[in-house]
């Protein structure tokens, strides 16, 4: 199949249905309530804290009154699925480790794992966030510690998330999660992201969202009420070996699993979500910095942190007090409801239409037989889903985004850019305009 050099100029040619909206999802993101984000978060800070180390057997305050919370809550909305929505809590008993485990301590994560609809569709997508909090010792254990943006503001997200996709019926599978143990060096998603590397889980996503209510800066007091980060590492963690420099010699540090969620979810979110900009920041994360996807990013899954444009520092990982007339702590007063609900319309939006598109193309192929200056592409369909056609992605490669989209119903095609000049990739797509994450190609052999 042939397109003129002309066609290729103009982004997005060839499917009307590119920038439409499926109407199951604008239902859903819809239906998002500012009013339940903040009575989620008035409770979550109502636990007085909710650090690693406070009681995990206390009924109204600590850890573990608040994990069970959760769980209640995602009991709740499981009724909703007709059967589907698994509702556990992973435990494990953690031992001292000399640096911010100091006592024997249950590590608990809530899960609820809404089953897909095709029992031949194994792909999981994940959402979570960290249940924990803490003040300005990151071992004080028994002080208040709201966490009402860090990470209240993404537990919200999670719980809302679920309330909204339980009445769902995609093919593919939706995790939803609570990590404990966040501030004490990451070890609830260490958990629970070597279970599913153990027992070979098909986790396509990861959305860890870290902060996402606050939406002024500390220093300048600035106010971004209009983007989102998302976070996502270049050169896959999973690949730093021999693999690393066949992506060197193929000039693709920038097209990580990772970093082409991240391209699906900037176009995704601004898809479905008004005022909202999509910011992606080519780190892992903040400046030798982790959060909690970055336990699967080490397991080689595709995973990126979300978060707000700028971090409040004065409301992050402080003592409740007030010093020269100014408050300091990580109270609700300080987010910004709308704010997050768009934050949280984006996660809801980005994993439904992952859940619904069609698998990815499988065995994506570039031909380098001849020295052209065109580029042919071949690949296989998907595993799962019934794609109504494939898009060919380009850009020039000093270009964060995809520059251009043709459309073909056929699984090869011939393009007059030279691969000199563009990268390249694939993506299914089905009727409702809904698409899988783009595949770059491998070299035909």
């Amino acid at each position: 199949m042939k397109y003129t050099l002309l066609a290729l100029l103009i982004p997005f040619v060839g499917f009307s249905q590119t920038r439409s909206k499926d109407d199951e999802i604008k239902k859903y993101v819809s239906e998002v309530r500012s009013d339940s984000l903040k009575s989620y978060i008035n409770t979550l800070v109502g636990f007085h804290t909710r650090h690693t180390l406070s009681s995990v057997d206390g009924k109204d305050q600590g850890i573990g009154a608040a994990r069970n919370w959760v769980l209640g809550k995602f009991r709740d909305y499981a009724k909703n699925s007709g059967g589907r929505m698994e509702v556990y809590i992973q435990q494990e008993d953690i031992q001292p480790d000399g640096k911010r485990i100091d006592k024997a301590v249950n590590l608990g994560n809530p899960v609820a794992f809404l089953k897909g609809t095709d029992p031949n569709d194994q792909r999981i997508f994940l959402i979570s966030a960290h249940l924990d909090s803490r003040v300005t010792d990151v071992m004080n254990r028994v002080s208040f510690a709201p966490g009402a943006n860090d990470d209240g503001s993404g537990v919200s997200a999670v719980i809302e998330s679920a309330r909204i996709l339980s009445r769902s019926s995609f093919p593919a599978s939706v995790i939803f999660v609570a990590f404990s143990g966040e501030e004490q060096s990451l070890l609830g998603s260490k958990l629970f992201a070597d279970k599913a590397k153990k027992e070979n889980w098909q986790i396509e996503a990861v959305l860890n969202n870290d902060m996402i209510g606050n939406p002024e800066a500390g220093e300048t007091g600035e106010v971004n009420t209009r983007t989102l980060r998302v976070f996502s590492e270049g050169l896959s963690y999973a690949k730093l070996d021999k693999k690393a420099m066949n992506i060197r010699n193929l000039g693709l540090e920038n097209d990580s699993e990772s970093r082409q969620l991240a391209r699906n979810i900037k176009e995704i979110a601004e898809k479905y979500v008004k005022g909202l900009d999509i910011k992606m920041i080519y780190r892992n994360d903040r400046f030798l910095r982790g959060g909690d996807h970055s336990s699967f990013v080490n397991q080689g899954f595709p995973s990126v942190r979300l978060t707000e444009y700028y971090e409040n520092y004065d409301h992050q990982h402080q003592d409740i007090r007030v010093e020269n007339n100014k408050q300091y702590g990580d109270l609700p007063e300080f987010i910004d409801y709308n704010y997050l609900k768009k934050n949280v319309a984006a996660n809801i939006a980005v994993l439904a239409s992952l859940a619904k598109a069609p698998s990815k193309p499988e065995r994506v192929e570039m031909k380098v037989k001849e020295l052209t200056n065109s580029t042919s592409l071949q690949w296989e369909k998907p595993k799962s889903g019934m794609p109504a056609g494939y898009f060919v992605l380009a850009r020039e490669t000093d270009s964060p985004v995809w520059q251009k989209k043709i459309f073909t119903k056929e699984r090869s095609i011939k393009i007059p850019l030279s691969k000199d000049n563009y990268i390249f990739a694939v993506q299914a797509v089905d009727k409702s305009g809904n698409l899988s994450v783009a595949v770059i190609p491998g070299i035909a052999k």
